[in-house]
């Protein structure tokens, strides 16, 4: 029971943290450069947006490298 709710959790993070990662802005703009393109050239970059993304993303990857240890400690 305690493996089948972590794993889910885990599977939740994964999906979050893909998501985050994508969303971000980077060198190549990413995936928002593609959806929100036009609008950056007109109203100019959203830093706000890319520093919560980017805090998001630190707090997925920190509890995704906890599920992982979890579920690792479980199995082994």
């Amino acid at each position: 029971m305690f493996t089948t709710i972590v794993t889910v959790f885990h599977v939740i993070l994964s999906v979050g943290l893909i998501a985050a990662v994508l969303l971000m802005s980077g060198r190549s703009a990413g995936l928002s450069g593609a959806v929100g393109g036009g609008a950056e050239r007109l109203f100019g970059k959203k830093r706000g947006l890319d520093q919560t993304l980017a805090r998001y993303a630190t707090i997925l990857a920190a509890a995704f490298l906890l599920t992982a240890l979890i579920l690792s400690a479980i199995h082994s």
